[in-house]
């Protein structure tokens, strides 16, 4: 079965000694996804069923390396809505949570959630319904995980949280080990119910153990604020875990030694400009598998294998809108992975 072929696939490519250095994903793109707002929950379920037995389809016709899913999609909000922030969600955009306080003279006010006495327990109960309509064989994608800076960066105003890092760094990192303590039992949770193997909430790579979240707070901050605060946060996650893949879509090519520093960082995605890109490319070439915003100019040709060095793991991923175009897609990029195999 092609399912078989790619899962095994996948294990070849997280091993980095492995000759497996390029993976192929094509996202076609599916619009009308319901908004993840609490009215619209049985529609997310019917839209999350229907997209994973389009995705077994898609085994089929499309010679790429997806692993079909099911998604209990969210917003970046739900961490931050069960210490009982305000959500606001807009009509016709994804869902964002409000301040819950503006300064450490607040921090009292903040109480842990229990995971299942919270809005929190929402997301068990959509994962454990869309098991039940395809089966627990499935792979179930993890819903928007940030990291425990994030989380809090949420819950505090921002402008107030960051410079509380220089004004009172206890208060912080207090915000920052209780938001650790919720995301751990929340993950502690999921695992036991939903399988260590998985999907990444973004991009769609596959994972074998460890977490993968979202760091974006680091480019607003300096390398030594990310060794005080950040680093080990995210070092005690990937040795509970057994590893880690971090999504950051913020400038911050000061934190990549920083992030370097990570215990069993296993994947990296950076959302920057292709210069920058190209760079990462080369700094984090040895350490991790690369998923990253820019992989070529122009049509993929055979030429793009020169924009990655040799040895790297990466993961050529594209956007599309129609069947015929993601199968071209596809094919080019087959093209460049095996220009790098010469």
């Amino acid at each position: 079965m092609d399912y078989t072929r790619r899962l095994e696939k996948w294990r070849r490519f997280m091993q980095m000694d492995s000759e497996e250095r390029t993976m192929i994903l094509i996202e076609v793109y599916e619009p009308n996804r319901p908004l993840p707002n609490p009215e619209n929950f049985e529609k997310r379920i019917e839209w999350s069923v229907e997209q994973y037995y389009k995705q077994l389809d898609m085994l089929e016709w499309l010679d790429d390396d997806r692993l079909p899913c099911i998604y209990p999609y969210t917003g970046t909000e739900i961490f931050a809505e069960a210490f009982g922030c305000k959500v606001h969600r807009p009509s016709n955009n994804m869902p964002f949570a409000l301040p819950l306080i503006h300064g450490s003279g607040d921090l009292s006010r903040i109480k842990i959630p229990d995971i299942h006495n919270s809005t929190l327990d929402n997301i068990f109960e959509l994962a454990a319904r869309l098991q039940q309509r395809v089966g627990k064989e499935a792979l179930v994608k993890l819903p928007d995980i940030q990291s425990p800076v994030d989380i809090a960066a949420l819950i505090w105003e921002k402008s107030s949280f960051l410079l509380s890092m220089i004004d009172d760094p206890q208060a912080v990192k207090e915000l920052i080990a209780m938001t650790e303590s919720v995301l751990t039992a929340f993950l502690d949770e999921w695992f036991s119910i939903f399988g260590k193997n998985y999907i990444a909430h973004f991009p769609d790579y596959y994972m074998e153990g460890g977490l993968t979240l979202s760091e974006d707070e680091i480019g607003e901050i300096s390398a030594s604020m990310f060794e005080e605060f950040c680093l080990e946060p995210l070092k005690r996650l990937s040795n509970r875990y057994g590893g880690i893949g971090i999504h950051c879509c913020a400038n911050a090519h000061h934190q990549w030694e920083g992030l370097l520093k990570v215990d069993n960082l296993r994947f990296i995605n950076l959302c920057q400009s292709p210069e920058v890109i190209i760079d990462a490319y080369k700094r984090f070439n040895g350490y991790c598998c690369q998923l990253h915003n820019w992989i070529g100019d122009g049509e993929p040709s055979e030429k793009w294998a020169d924009n990655y060095p040799k040895d790297a793991h990466i993961v050529l991923l594209d956007f599309v809108t129609e069947k015929q175009e993601a199968i071209n897609k596809a094919r080019q990029f087959k093209l460049v992975a095996e220009a790098r195999n010469k």
